[in-house]
């Protein structure tokens, strides 16, 4: 989903671009060293004008030769002066800006790591990944550029409006009258612009979203036939997109066309007062041609403005949709206390590891008002060393209890315990440590085996990954062309899922974790190695405590006792045995299933 912006027109772009203001300060001395060396060559341009009346004035009217190569040489220096300035304006801020970037980047990458599972369900990753790198790169454009000249140019005409006063009043006046209509118009051309760009950047957002999903999921769109619907989807949003930028097209169209009249029409205005003047001669040749230089001059200042105030809507936009990102609170945190860790290296009943789920009740945050909970005063105790699998009909609350075990979601009533400590009351690095997942949707990155495997324990040995790779059956990848140094294609996709889900099981044993959850591990497995990989897991279930989400009987055979969860509630927990005796609704369920051998035990359980 999208999250819903707040009108563009509550927030000031001053103020969202203040909020850089932290990001910026390491770099403020680069940044005050390169406006000032841009203003100093605006002025060194605004002063050869005034060369140019002593010119006319001087050597020109009296005819003096000799008189004229002192002030040749005075405006080469200030042509030389001028571009060292410039020059020295790009070294000051191009690489302190591009750390700004990296710093602004790094940051908002480092709070979207942070943030819990349920943030991530309510935000399009195509909108996360717009604001990560367009956004952020439009921020660092406009403060090594378009913020420089926004104050320079500033400065710049009001020096140039006051040079013209002291030259001659009246036509500084008028001058100085032809700005207000022009910065009225500007007030007016920022308020609608800026709509139109924050709308913009999220259809933008939305457009990237599509386009990441359509390459994800390019075999299911193939495999259906759905490239072409896909297709429209994209084309629609893309339309939407240009109409939107076609808009600020005529709104910056309607600007520069009022931009470029008002100067012009003023111009005309000078021009017949000051030949009159001339003629009058209340004002020389040389003044009035100064006087014309320094008003041309100013043209630029003048109509880069709403180019410049353009770029800074833009920014304020980008600044607010990443401060978005950034302003979410994490309701997942560390305790200001924590308790003290246990030692990874303990392991077996002797060395803790049980694990109890007490009146837990959960409902996600942005459920609907007035939807019952997911889970409803969950209570379940894990014994040091047990495995107890957790069975339920689908929707019935299985992943979501196992994801609160390594705090992926918080609780929202009770409490999960680990040999007496809640799980809140440990830091998140605590908690990896004690606990290991395993996910029915295995999730690999585009790296090597060995560090896909090692993820969460990189102090992991070859020879302890060799171990976990051999309790998950996934030795073929000792098989290629690289070992253990392979890299995996983005998401495993060169694999196929029996093999990114034994890698998957790998990843969460090579620890040796002191609790493991594991989600239906062995869903995508066929039965020959789905029955090497129960073997092998025999011996890790042994010496760890484990909840395991199963779906076939098969895994429920790997567990000491099972939990019937119905309706976000456990209603009944005993061995697989004595369930099949005691409870009609796991014989039902369990029916539904393809059983092979396992029915003749129910059918002798229910006799």
């Amino acid at each position: 989903m999208t999250v819903a912006p707040p009108h563009p027109s509550s927030r000031s772009t001053v103020k969202s671009l203040l909020r850089l203001w932290p990001y910026v300060r390491p770099a403020r001395w680069k940044l005050i060293g390169s406006t000032a060396a841009t203003l100093a060559a605006t002025v060194s341009g605004l002063v050869v004008p005034l060369v140019i009346q002593k010119v006319i004035d001087g050597p020109i009217a009296h005819r003096d030769g000799s008189a004229l190569w002192p002030m040749a040489l005075a405006v080469l220096g200030l042509g030389v002066a001028e571009a060292v300035f410039f020059w020295l304006r790009r070294t000051l801020t191009s690489r302190s800006m591009a750390r700004v970037e990296a710093a602004i980047r790094r940051r908002l990458y480092t709070h979207l790591q942070e943030q819990p599972v349920a943030f991530h369900d309510k935000w399009q990753s195509g909108q996360l990944l717009s604001r990560a790198s367009n956004d952020v790169s439009l921020i660092r454009m406009f403060l090594n550029f378009m913020l420089i000249f926004l104050i320079v140019n500033a400065a710049t005409f009001g020096i140039g409006i006051g040079v013209l006063l002291v030259k001659q009043w009246l036509l500084g006046l008028i001058v100085l009258a032809s700005s207000l209509p022009m910065l009225i118009f500007m007030i007016i051309f920022e308020q609608k612009y800026r709509v139109a760009t924050r709308r913009s950047q999220d259809q933008a957002g939305d457009l990237a979203t599509v386009v990441e999903e359509s390459i994800l999921g390019i075999r299911i769109l193939k495999a259906f036939g759905r490239h072409r619907a896909m297709e429209r989807r994209f084309s629609t949003l893309a339309r939407e997109l240009r109409g939107t930028e076609l808009y600020k097209i005529r709104l910056l169209a309607v600007m520069w066309s009022g931009m470029i009249l008002v100067p012009e029409a003023t111009i005309a205005v000078l021009m017949v007062l000051g030949v009159h003047m001339v003629s009058s001669g209340t004002m020389t040749t040389g003044a009035l041609v100064s006087f014309f230089s320094i008003v041309m001059y100013l043209r630029w200042p003048v109509l880069s403005m709403g180019f410049l105030l353009a770029g800074a809507n833009d920014t304020a936009a980008a600044a607010d949709r990443v401060f978005e990102v950034l302003d979410s609170e994490n309701s997942v945190t560390d305790p200001e206390k924590p308790a003290l860790p246990a030692s990874r290296a303990a392991n077996g009943a002797d060395a803790g590891g049980l694990l109890r789920v007490e009146g837990v009740r959960f409902r996600h945050p942005d459920a609907p008002e007035g939807t019952p909970d997911l889970l409803r005063g969950i209570d379940l105790e894990v014994r040091p060393g047990e495995t107890v699998a957790l069975v339920g009909a689908t929707g019935s609350g299985k992943t979501t209890l196992t994801s609160l075990v390594p705090r992926l979601y918080d609780v929202t009533g009770g409490g999960i315990t680990l040999d007496g400590t809640d799980v809140r009351d440990l830091t998140r690095s605590q908690l990896r440590e004690l606990v290991s997942v395993a996910f029915e949707e295995p999730i690999l990155f585009s790296a090597s085996v060995r560090e896909n495997v090692i993820l969460g324990y990189q102090q992991g040995t070859d020879a302890e990954v060799r171990r976990a790779l051999k309790v998950a059956q996934a030795e073929f990848v000792l098989d290629l062309p690289w070992g253990l140094d392979t890299r995996i294609g983005e998401q495993g996709l060169n694999l196929s899922g029996g093999q990114r889900q034994r890698l998957a099981l790998a990843r969460a044993v090579v620890a040796r974790p002191r609790f493991l959850v594991l989600d239906d591990p062995l869903s995508a497995l066929d039965v020959h190695t789905e029955a090497l990989v129960e073997e092998a897991l025999r011996h890790v279930l042994a010496t760890t405590t484990a909840l395991v989400v199963a779906h076939r009987p098969s895994t429920v055979m790997l567990a000491d006792r099972v939990a019937l969860l119905e309706d976000g509630r456990i209603t009944a927990v005993g061995t697989h045995s004595d369930l099949l005796a005691s409870s009609a609704a796991y014989r039902h369920l369990l029916s539904s299933a393809d059983l092979g051998g396992s029915r003749n035990e129910e059918r002798e359980a229910v006799k």
